[in-house]
């Protein structure tokens, strides 16, 4: 099943002005995809941006992004805060653009288990599924495009899955952006389940505990600047509005699968890698903001000389800004610093 529809991509917002001109953008195609994920009742949702006169499509210019432990892909990268999505950014550059939900996520097939107590299954959705999960979108997409390779774009644990994916399909891959890349860490990650001796099948969040969640290690001075008045509940009601079941509790609650906090426990926490950086030999970019305390700068400085056979990898830290800079004020320098690596990728 697909969608599709025709958007006139809107001017840059203010703060991406220094990045843009001042002239009309292409219009730009949505398409909407719901394709079996290769187990039975499993489908995953994927959303396709571009603008509507590219016909060619070149392994350098379609790109994929995949979403992190928690939230789904398209009310992140496709939500247009100031009247501009990440995705509309980079489709109005000329690329063919396309994110995934992992199931359990967004409006991808939600496991049967997320409709059981989740003390009744163990955790679902682990990171050998996911990345399960990015091969076949990866395979619909390059067939659909008929290119060989993509370049690939992960955000916090979709970060590790990217990087696992392109460790373990170098021939796959044409370029690897990594946005808050988790690493080895001493203590359990923001996302939940720090507490609990077992962990159950899925877990469940308010949008109190995101906003909280946000805010970990943003300077008292600089929390009332750093989100533009209405963007948090802006994403907040598209995203929990993207799980009904949560939608009928009071408080109003997301549920996300619990895969990646047991995978957490047994490779980051244990000291033990879930992909080899070496074996990645796709040009790379680390990026990561500097009040990142989900997955701060000192886990992209870990990576970085790890990735021994990866030709022009880069390393950019940006001020001003949390896990979440995708959705913050200053996410024009983080939709800069990645465009600016696209480009060159495709020159």
């Amino acid at each position: 099943m697909n969608r599709r529809t025709m958007l006139a991509a809107p001017l840059a917002a203010p703060l991406l002005a220094s990045a843009t001109t001042a002239q009309a953008q292409p219009a730009l195609v949505t398409e909407e995809f719901m394709i079996p994920a290769g187990d039975a009742g499993i489908e995953l949702f994927l959303r396709n941006k571009r603008p509507e006169n590219l016909t060619s499509f070149s392994p350098a210019r379609t790109v994929i992004f995949v979403h992190g432990a928690t939230y789904p892909a398209h009310t992140a990268f496709d939500l247009p805060l100031g009247g501009l999505s990440w995705m509309d950014y980079i489709a109005g550059q000329g690329f063919d653009v396309w994110c995934l939900d992992i199931r359990g996520y967004g409006r991808s097939t939600r496991p049967p288990e997320m409709s059981q107590p989740p003390e009744a299954n163990p955790p679902i959705v682990r990171g050998e599924t996911a990345v399960k999960d990015i091969g076949t979108a990866a395979a619909f997409i390059r067939e659909r495009r008929n290119v060989a390779k993509l370049v690939h774009i992960g955000w916090s644990w979709g970060s590790t899955l990217m990087g696992r994916f392109a460790a373990d399909n170098p021939a796959l891959v044409e370029r690897l952006v990594l946005f808050a890349p988790p690493w080895l860490r001493d203590g359990p990650s923001l996302a939940g389940g720090a507490t609990a001796a077992t962990l159950g099948a899925y877990r469940t969040v308010t949008q109190a505990q995101a906003r909280e969640r946000w805010m970990t290690g943003v300077p008292e001075a600089k929390r009332a600047g750093l989100i533009p008045p209405g963007w948090f509940e802006h994403w907040a009601g598209v995203t929990w509005a993207t799980d009904p079941e949560g939608m009928r509790r009071n408080p109003q609650t997301l549920r996300a699968p619990n895969g990646v906090l047991l995978d957490s426990r047994e490779y980051a926490q244990a000291g033990r890698p879930f992909w080899d950086p070496a074996k990645v030999t796709a040009p790379t970019l680390l990026v990561v903001a500097e009040w990142d305390r989900d997955t701060p700068p000192s886990m992209a400085l870990a990576i970085f000389p790890l990735l021994t056979n990866s030709p022009g990898k880069r390393l950019v830290v940006l001020g001003d800004g949390t896990h979440t800079i995708v959705m913050e004020r200053n996410r024009g320098a983080l939709f800069q610093a990645v465009q600016g690596f696209l480009v060159e990728a495709s020159a």
